[in-house]
């Protein structure tokens, strides 16, 4: 991690241990997902972001199902009895010992924390020389958390659980978050002292505080601006609660950068999408990550934008649209009641109602090329691999199985028959 302009070591323990019961499930809690992405691969992918040397995940319960995510992207430490999250923790001090730099601690079910905050939670540690940064927020119901208590000077003391609080610690509205930046020497230390004196009869982080404090260290903390960064999932109510948040998060960050959201609760922006100014997002609309939409665009409502699309400018994608792995030039309209499957079109084309790119024969997926100033009629299915020209016609309700050139017309269906009727 970069630091002004200095070369600094973190490294990332990801908490990854837990049952998670409230889940309900027979999958581990942990790869339930938001937007597509497992609870535990959002916090591995931001401990990347913020530049994490190593990355390493404390695996217990179905185990199995957490490294099947999150494969070789990280070292692993096994907790073979859930005994607090010290004695997690200490499961990982092989890839710490010998090692100088921070530690950041996070937790597998507290995935929407932002990069930008661990970045801030890191700065501050390194540059106040703090052997402890804690991450807090103020709760005005405070219930549940462990309490931040300070000294006159507004120094960090100790943390106090909800369990083992006063009256008085327990009316206090500042909150630990659970994560935090530590000297990585200091913590080695910290972790070999600690006990398991509490009513949990569990190995607590949290009295590696009063530990660092009683021996003179520096500790210090950051309030995260946006409590909902430290939201946790217990259970598929607080999944939905998260999704939501994000839903709205993303949403708001592309209505910042110019992009129209007619009814943000009704619209899907995964991650990693990016969409030009003036660009109009219709109700009801799905847009996986790593989507690209051009600017003046506009999309729905009831589309479907899916991974590996390329949307030009000026396009317009309607009405129960699905696209997939689909280039789309400039000026080109998809109105309605479409499907485009592993499809490149040109510029300034028209697709119309009905139209379908039968891409996958069962076996393999195939291509659809279709160049500038094409215009399909309606009802019109596509089988793929086939190649149209620039400037081609395709009739409405035809099959087309082979490649149209540029300039011609393809029509592929049967010549229409009547027949009187007879009377019964």
């Amino acid at each position: 991690m970069i630091i002004d302009g200095e070369e600094k070591n973190v490294i990332t323990v990801i908490m990854a241990a837990g049952k998670g019961t409230r889940m309900k499930s027979e999958k581990s809690k942990l790869v339930h997902k938001i937007y597509d992405k497992e609870l535990v691969k959002r916090v591995a992918d931001v401990a990347k972001e913020v530049g994490s040397d190593e990355v390493v995940a404390v695996v217990g319960y179905l185990k199995e199902q957490v490294i099947d995510v999150l494969g070789n992207s990280v070292e692993y430490a096994y907790q073979e009895e859930l005994l607090g999250t010290g004695h997690a923790v200490m499961q990982a001090t092989k890839y710490l010992e010998g090692k100088k730099g921070k530690a950041i601690i996070l937790y597998g079910d507290v995935p929407i924390i932002r990069k930008e905050t661990l970045i801030n939670l890191v700065t501050k540690s390194y540059k106040n020389k703090e052997y402890a940064t804690l991450l807090t927020a103020i709760y005005e119901n405070p219930t549940g958390y462990g309490r931040i208590i300070r000294d006159e000077g507004g120094n960090i003391k100790a943390i106090v659980e909800e369990k083992d609080a006063n009256m008085y610690e327990k009316g206090i509205k500042e909150i630990n978050s659970g994560i935090y930046c530590f000297d990585i020497e200091e913590l080695l230390a910290a972790l070999k002292l600690i006990k398991p004196d509490n009513a949990q009869g569990e190995y607590y982080l949290t009295d590696v505080i009063k530990i660092m404090n009683d021996k003179g260290l520096k500790t210090g903390a950051v309030i995260v601006d946006d409590n909902t960064e430290i939201l946790g999932v217990n259970d598929r109510a607080q999944l939905e609660l998260l999704t939501r948040v994000l839903r709205m998060r993303i949403n708001a960050e592309h209505m910042k950068k110019g992009v129209t959201i007619e009814a943000s609760d009704a619209t899907y922006i995964h991650d990693n999408v990016t969409i030009g100014v003036d660009t109009v997002i219709h109700p009801n609309t799905t847009i996986k990550s790593g989507v690209v939409i051009g600017k003046n665009c506009e999309i729905g409502p009831n589309a479907y934008i899916r991974e590996g699309c390329v949307i030009g400018d000026n396009v317009k994608v309607g009405s129960f649209v699905e696209l997939k792995n689909v280039k789309v030039g400039d000026r080109t309209k998809i109105p309605h009641l479409s499907y485009l499957g592993d499809t490149e079109i040109g510029s300034d084309g028209n697709v119309g109602c009905g139209t379908i790119t039968c891409n996958y024969d069962g076996v393999n997926k195939n291509k659809t090329i279709i160049g500038d100033r094409a215009f399909i009629g309606s009802n019109v299915n596509l089988v793929a691999p086939v190649t149209l020209g620039d400037d081609v016609l395709i009739a409405a309700g035809s099959t087309i199985t082979e490649d149209v050139p540029s300039n011609n017309m393809g029509i592929a269906r049967e010549r229409q028959t009547n027949k009187e009727r007879k009377n019964k």
